[in-house]
């Protein structure tokens, strides 16, 4: 297990729900209309954060998303190489739908039922650990569900004043890494106190 992504582990669930999300410097998940999307968190040409993140992608044992973040990622990853794309084609991926969805990802399996029972039935399963991903909707749907173990935020260099923001409630949480990168990015750590 890398240090990216496994350390702090000691103590804790084998199998976690780590949801990993980007969030801009005052707290969105979402930008706000006009935006651009890929603004967030900028990796291009920081080798040190692409890294970083084939590591944390990697130690997955499986990766769980919305429908609308799978669609965009199976349009996105199966055409990349490096340590980021094969993490993400090699390792299985659940999509939680309650429509019908076309799978034309390897290793995909659609979810329709309740998601707190489906993320629970993964862990009893001892499928690894389970990465979530996903538009803010989904997100603060699993974060509300009490499901998630750690949080893997990745700050980037922007504010938009606007937008939708991960937490809707008050949650306290405990700051166990903090990794800065070359372009401005943040990779924060936290998990449940105690």
């Amino acid at each position: 297990m890398s240090s990216a992504a496994g350390a702090g582990l000691t103590g804790m669930d084998a199998d976690p729900v780590v949801l990993r999300h980007s969030l801009s410097l005052d707290g969105y998940g979402a930008v706000a209309p006009g935006v651009p999307e890929d603004v967030l968190v900028e990796y291009d040409e920081d080798e040190e954060f692409t890294a970083y993140m084939g590591d944390l992608l990697g130690w997955a044992g499986v990766h769980a998303m919305g429908s609308t973040t799978y669609r965009d990622m199976a349009g996105y990853w199966p055409y990349r190489t490096g340590p980021e794309a094969d993490a993400m084609n090699r390792i299985p991926k659940v999509v939680f739908s309650r429509r019908p969805i076309e799978t034309p990802w390897d290793t995909t399996t659609v979810c329709s039922g309740d998601l707190a029972t489906e993320i629970r039935g993964l862990k009893e399963r001892g499928v690894g650990p389970i990465m979530v991903h996903g538009g803010v909707r989904f997100a603060q749907s699993v974060v509300a569900a009490g499901l998630v173990d750690e949080y893997h935020l990745m700050v980037g260099p922007v504010a938009f004043g606007a937008g939708g923001p991960l937490f809707t409630t008050f949650t306290r949480l405990k700051l166990v890494e903090v990794k800065s990168f070359p372009r401005g990015n943040l990779a924060l750590k936290y998990v449940r106190p105690d």
